[in-house]
């Protein structure tokens, strides 16, 4: 829908690219580079990032991704492991012409960068982890249970206002919600229900001593998903990675902090 080719706005576009076997649906936020593939949270359509990413893009070329079975991208009956996001993640950046680009990822997404890098590091310049869960075998529980992915989904599915939804999301703005409700029905609820289940039985911690890319973490500092002891751990296994801690906010670090996620991003020392 290009109006004006010289208003930033209009720049914004969404793409598709048969990439792992599926199509793989992405929108593009134009910037001064270099290039940032961001890899959404496990019920984050690339479309609820927007907001982010207009401002992450007055840095970085910002391609945010439609993980499969969410948003535009190929839902249905597919694998959606842990190890099948991964090579999505590895498989997008070759599609879409990607040149060793930053990887961020939040909460499920930065589980799926860190997949991606151990299985291969090389097309990836470096990573940018967002509160990652860091449960698993033999760890504690994810924080958030199940229920309520389940409860927001069904309701979304049979078409709610973002009123309807702040009862999951009471913190976020009337826009942000809106939004939510509107395309939470494209989350697929078997897709989700693996990845959740994928938070206790995939193993983060073994991929992060192999990774030797640079790392940043992001920590929600007012959220119980990352500890200080979980941040010393990472540090002992993967000794490059620098951290950010966002004071106050909760998991979804951005809509609670925009600001300070920005912050804690925008001064990456790029490769």
């Amino acid at each position: 829908m290009t109006i004006d080719n010289n208003t930033k706005e209009t720049r914004i576009h969404g793409y598709n690219v048969h990439a792992n076997g599926i199509r793989q649906h992405l929108i593009h936020y134009p910037g001064p580079g270099p290039q940032m593939l961001l890899i959404p949270g496990i019920t984050s359509p690339a479309i609820t990032w927007g907001f982010v990413a207009e401002r992450l893009a007055e840095r970085f070329d910002v391609h945010v991704l439609d993980v499969r079975g969410r948003g535009l991208s190929q839902a249905g009956d597919l694998d959606y492991s842990l190890d099948a996001m991964a090579a999505d993640a590895l498989a997008v950046i070759a599609a879409a012409g990607l040149e060793s680009p930053i990887v961020l990822g939040h909460s499920m997404g930065a589980r799926t960068a860190i997949r991606a890098a151990r299985m291969n590091p090389v097309p990836i310049g470096q990573l940018v982890l967002v509160d990652p869960p860091v449960s698993g075998p033999g760890r504690r529980a994810y924080p958030s249970a199940w229920n309520w992915y389940e409860d927001s989904i069904r309701l979304a599915e049979k078409g709610c206002s973002g009123e309807e939804m702040r009862q999951f999301c009471p913190t976020w703005s009337d826009e942000q919600n809106a939004l939510r409700a509107e395309w939470l029905h494209t989350c697929q609820l078997d897709a989700i229900r693996t990845a959740y289940d994928g938070f206790h039985s995939d193993d983060i911690h073994a991929d992060l001593a192999e990774i030797t890319l640079p790392i940043r973490l992001v920590v929600a500092g007012g959220a119980p998903v990352i500890e200080a002891d979980d941040v010393a751990e990472i540090q002992t296994l993967a000794p490059q990675t620098e951290v950010r801690t966002v004071e106050g906010a909760g998991h979804m670090i951005p809509w609670d902090d925009l600001e300070g996620f920005i912050n804690a991003v925008m001064d990456l020392e790029t490769l």
